[in-house]
């Protein structure tokens, strides 16, 4: 298995690490298209920044606060993630720390 396979997960997963900022290092517009499925605590969200399976946390917009740059204030929000492709349907494979 090549190294990129290995962080992604495969061509089916969702990556470990992913950010919908286009300023952050881990955005990916190509998997982002996809759609992706947040399950955090057991709960489906949608208002997931970034997140990271391998750490378990999550970021979320703290209400319509910003900082001095005009990007929105993030929350760090530690529990288990879950992630998915969308694009999958219903019976997608799901990245889950493990």
């Amino acid at each position: 298995m090549n190294d990129s396979t290995e962080q992604t997960g495969g061509p089916d997963l969702p990556p470990d690490r992913l950010a919908i900022s286009p300023l952050s290092p881990y955005f990916d517009a190509d998997k982002l298209q996809r759609g992706i499925g947040i399950k955090f605590k057991g709960t489906v969200r949608n208002n997931i920044e970034e997140y990271c399976i391998s750490e378990g946390w999550v970021k979320v917009q703290a209400g319509k606060t910003v900082d001095r740059k005009g990007q929105p204030l993030l929350l760090k929000l530690n529990g288990p993630v879950e992630a998915w492709f969308e694009d999958l349907g219903d019976d997608a494979p799901v990245a889950k720390a493990g």
